[in-house]
Order: structure tokens, then sequence, then C-alpha cells
């Protein structure tokens, strides 16, 4: 054939065959981990990115993140598409398995539509954690581990360069809390159940991260303190405000009765003095309970722009 019919060379760097994205086998090594390290580097940067600032004030709004707030609306136009069906069993819907298949086959052709040309070869890379950040759909479950692989996601955009440092604000409050709000609709649904949740002993059933950031948005709030959270008032006037504010909302439409008794973690974290000490103990235990913790952390995928070969630094 003629020389345009001839793939040009792969870029080395994002040529990941299949079966080296590997999972967590071994805790210590994943903790000693360039990946680990990354990821709680992206966590730890946003959250100071977003400290003291609302949701609704004013920040950069790129072309990429115009396209990730895209792409998510996409799926969420997908559920409207694909009714939950009748079933016996209250939870799981198995609708979600139809379409979560339209993600799996679709989700390459996605992220290319966030990346440019040039980095193209990362896509199929880039696409393992956007699949893995909706939930399993043979449980038709949801957990803090599908959040994780979202926020391993836009980790990798920004390793490639797609999303820059003045992103920051934008992909916590724009991209981040727009997958918050289609996850809720998931969840809501098609009923999903909470993967991995201690219930009542556990922080949230479906997420963790919006906690972590949206305390770090409260930091130094001239009125609003961590016993203010639990008063329905002032959460249905400043949910709109603050991320800690609409994950205390959801839960509260979802469960019924007490919130100390539905949600007994949250009730405790509600007594702490100061939003900068919620802040920091949730980051300890997002590490304590999520990360290092091998049902979480099990599905964890490894390739080339997340590596599990330890930290070099």
């Amino acid at each position: 054939g003629t020389s345009e019919e001839v793939a040009p060379p792969p870029q080395q760097s994002f040529m990941i065959p299949k079966k080296e994205i590997n999972m967590v086998s071994d805790m210590a090594k994943w903790k000693r981990s360039q990946a680990y390290a990354d990821y709680m580097g992206f966590i730890l940067t946003l959250n100071e990115g977003v400290r003291g600032k609302k949701l609704t004030c004013e920040y950069k709004v790129s072309e990429p993140i115009e396209k990730l707030v895209a792409l998510l609306n996409t799926l969420d136009r997908w559920i409207d598409e694909t009714p939950p069906v009748d079933q016996p069993s209250r939870f799981g819907n198995k609708a979600f398995r139809t379409w979560y298949a339209k993600l799996d086959q679709e989700a390459e052709k996605l992220v290319a539509t966030v990346i440019p040309k040039h980095l193209a070869d990362a896509a199929p890379e880039v696409a393992v954690y956007l699949k893995e950040s909706v939930g399993n759909s043979t449980r038709i479950d949801y957990g803090t581990g599908h959040e994780a692989a979202f926020a391993a996601f836009l980790c990798c955009l920004c390793k490639i360069g797609v999303l820059r440092v003045d992103d920051q604000m934008a992909i916590v409050f724009k991209v981040f809390n727009r997958y918050l709000e289609v996850m809720r609709k998931l969840q809501k649904t098609y009923r999903m159940e909470p993967a991995g949740s201690q219930g009542v002993w556990g922080l949230d059933d479906f997420q963790f991260l919006p906690f972590i950031w949206g305390s770090s948005q409260l930091i130094d709030h001239p009125n609003l303190e961590p016993r203010h959270f639990v008063d329905e008032k002032v959460v249905n006037e400043n949910h709109k405000d603050f991320m800690f504010l609409e994950c205390i909302l959801f839960i509260t439409e979802m469960k019924t009765g007490p919130f100390a008794e539905h949600s007994n973690q949250l009730w405790n974290i509600s007594a702490v003095p100061s939003w900068s000490k919620v802040n920091q103990g949730l980051i300890r235990m997002y590490k304590a309970e999520c990360l290092e913790k091998f049902p979480v952390i099990q599905h964890f995928k490894f390739g080339s722009l997340l590596p599990i070969q330890p930290v070099t630094s």
C-alpha cells in the first residue's frame, strides 16, 4: 500500500500492553510506589488549591476542563437513555450493566476527545481509569475505590500535561463536582450497592474525597463551624457553596432516621472544634481506611503513568 497507510511509530512512553497494567498484590509495595506518592500528592495539592474557596467563586476554566465536563454530560445523558428495568430485587438494577457496556465500548473515544492528537497514544491507558471510576458492573456496586480511580484518571491527565497547575480549582469545582452529580444519579437510578462500606461506622456509603476537599473549603469560614453541618437549615442555605454540605444533603435524602444513628462517624466529626482539624483527620482516615485497605485498593491499576516502581526521590 501507500506510505499513508503505515501507522506512525508508537510513542514509547505510553505504549502499555494490556497485560502490564497490573493490580495491587502487595500493600507494602503499593505504599512505597511512585503511583501512591503521585496520587497522594495530587489529592493534597488540590486540597490546598480549594482551601477557603466556595464552589460558586470565580476561577479559570480551560478548554480541557470544558471537554471533561462534556464527557461527564455524555455519561449523564446515557443514564436517561437507559432506564432501570423491572426486576424482583430492589437493589442493583441490571440496567446498569447496559449503561456500563456503553462506557466500556466508548471510553477510549471519550478520552480521545479530551487529549490533544499528539498524546493520542496515552488514551488507552488513561481510559482504563475512567472505566474503573463508575462502579463494578458485575456486582452493581460503587465505593471509594471507584472514586479513587476517577482521581487517578485526573492525575494522569495532569501527568501528560492536559490539565495544568492553574486548573486546580476547576478540577475540583467543575469536573469532580460534576462527576459526583453523575455518580449520585447512577447510585439512585440503579440502586447501586455500597462497595465495602462499613455502614453506620464508615464515613459515607459511596464517597470520601468530597469530604476532604469540602472540609478544606470551609477552613477559616467566618461563621460555619463543624457543629453546624448537622443543622438542616444551615445545610439547605449553604450546600451550593460547599461540597461537604452537598454530601450531607445527599445522605439525608437517601437515609431516614436520626443523623447520629445512620452516620455515626460524621456525627462524631461534627464535634471537632475546627475545619482544619477535620481536614487533617480526614486525610489520615483516607490513607488508613481507603488507600491502605486491601479490598479498596486491590483493583487499582498501574501502568506507565502511575507506576508500581518504588519512589525514586
